[in-house]
């Protein structure tokens, strides 16, 4: 069971609003692990911070709204079904932390249709049946919600093909995807906890944006990571023998090509071009022109990370 919140008249911002007060079908496969262009923590991220943040506004973005209307008629054309626009927001009465914004419902049928928009660069992912797996866990979050049996999901792979696909209800998945959405979001979300680090450009941002200044002459002791941190320098070895090799090969490179520009052969293109960048010389200009650097002169604030053996 569920309740439908009306969308019809409803603003861009008032709608980014409602999707921070749960988990939506596009977050879904990150709340999971699932998503290889988003994570845990962006999804933390979105639902705890209080700006609204609008969808980023891309020709990616623009295309998969512009052309969702024409993936739902490809998608009548090809199995015979009618579908309908639904403006609403459904939220789940057993889990109200779950929320559905779905593109269309199947007429007469007790299923959804999800529409996407594809590069031709990602149609191998699409082959032989199949979906992404962020893609699936968005379908079964969407059942999961409004208690339907069924979604259909199709894809324009733009220049090369038309797909869909069908996905039937699955007890052991969708009571999977349940628990760890309601995990999210209730130790997550709720205590304003961050989820485990991930290595990501995502994480780093979200850490500068809580701890962005240190107390000064502050300190806690250190428990519990020396086998990390070993772990750490072995780490950082590594990556300095392979960049030594790296360089190498690329002076070698860079010795056949002489003064020539180009290389090519069966498998590489090789550029060395040469590149005029023009720069100013801050260190002159703040002896020569002081007043004029202290009036342009700007103070950024941020945390350097260092770690020296003890």
């Amino acid at each position: 069971m569920y309740i439908k919140i009306s969308t019809a008249k409803m603003s861009m911002e008032e709608w980014c609003k409602l999707r921070k007060t749960g988990i939506g079908g596009s977050d879904a496969g990150a709340v999971c692990g699932l998503n290889p262009y988003s994570s845990p923590v962006k999804v933390y991220r979105d639902k705890t911070n209080a700006e609204v943040d609008e969808e980023e506004d891309n020709e990616s973005i623009r295309q998969g709204h512009d052309l969702e209307d024409y993936v739902a008629q490809r998608f009548m054309e090809a199995t015979g079904l009618k579908v309908r626009r639904s403006n609403y927001m459904y939220r789940s009465l057993a889990y109200p932390f779950m929320i559905a914004d779905v593109d269309r419902l199947v007429v007469g049928e007790d299923a959804g249709l999800e529409c996407k928009t594809v590069s031709a660069y990602n149609s191998d992912k699409w082959k032989d049946g199949d979906i992404p797996l962020h893609y699936i866990m968005q379908c079964y979050h969407y059942m999961a919600v409004t208690g339907k049996r069924a979604w259909y999901i199709a894809a324009a792979i733009l220049g090369r093909e038309f797909v869909w696909r069908k996905l039937e209800w699955d007890d052991a998945i969708i009571s999977g995807l349940i628990e760890t959405e309601k995990y999210f979001w209730n130790e997550h979300v709720m205590k304003n906890r961050m989820p485990d680090p991930d290595g990501s450009e995502v994480y780093d941002e979200i850490l500068e944006k809580y701890f962005h200044t240190s107390r000064k002459a502050s300190s806690i002791e250190l428990v519990g990571f020396d086998e990390k941190l070993d772990r750490r320098e072995e780490i950082l070895s590594q990556i300095e023998e392979l960049q030594q090799e790296q360089k190498q090969i690329e002076q070698e490179v860079k010795l056949y090509m002489k003064d020539n520009e180009l290389a090519s052969s069966s498998n590489y293109r090789v550029s060395w071009s040469s590149v005029e960048t023009t720069r100013l010389d801050a260190k002159r200009i703040r002896e020569e022109k002081p007043e004029l650097y202290q009036n342009y002169a700007k103070v950024s604030s941020s945390r350097r990370f260092q770690i020296k053996a003890a």
